[in-house]
């Protein structure tokens, strides 16, 4: 690996960390920001960098992530017994909980699903608890785009320093034994 290549390779990396806070932050992208990078120092490094496949293999685990998150978070607040109501307001509630850091994040959800599942005339009861299955569901999704993102890493990381290893070395070509001069007592004649 090159100079060149070992300062792009740490700031993909480096790229990809933050790609990795984003898989656990509500909101932010956390695996596409890693595809992104990984397609980046492709484009840039070429045959140096990850094989076709595994951004082939990247791609898709982009989409499963995305698809799991969505599902995840449905599936949570459905489960419990929200309505569309609970799931917007879990959503409205997760982004206003950004601006209060961890405690935000984790009663933002809750605290928009079951709001909005009282303003559709639920019971506080009902709401509360479709408010429990937005968080359940928006933390299962986290742990999953985390899972998933911390993959994609391992996975480009793995594949870059492997073909880095694994560079086939150009031999260097035979010089012809006519074109070499040979020398006899200081005296230098061709052949």
């Amino acid at each position: 690996m090159s100079v060149e290549e070992m300062i792009g390779f740490g700031l993909v990396l480096l790229l990809m960390l933050i790609g990795l806070v984003g898989s656990v932050v509500p909101g932010l992208p956390g695996t596409p920001v890693v595809l992104v990078a990984a397609v980046a120092h492709r484009l840039y490094f070429g045959a140096s960098s990850a094989s076709n496949l595994v951004l082939i293999i990247l791609g898709v685990l982009t989409a499963i992530s995305i698809a799991f998150d969505l599902a995840a978070t449905a599936l949570g607040a459905k489960k419990f017994g929200a309505t569309w109501r609970g799931a917007v307001g879990a959503f409205v509630g997760g982004t206003i909980g950004l601006f209060f850091a961890l405690p935000g994040i984790i009663l933002g959800p809750f605290l928009g699903a079951t709001l909005f599942e009282m303003l559709g005339d639920k019971e506080f009861k009902v709401a509360v608890k479709a408010g429990a299955g937005a968080v359940v569901g928006l933390l299962l999704g986290v742990i999953g785009k985390f899972v998933i993102c911390v993959i994609m890493i391992a996975l480009f990381a793995t594949n870059v320093v492997y073909r880095s290893v694994n560079k086939p070395v150009a031999e260097p070509k035979p010089v012809p034994i006519e074109a070499v001069p040979v020398t006899t007592n200081n005296v230098t004649t061709s052949q």
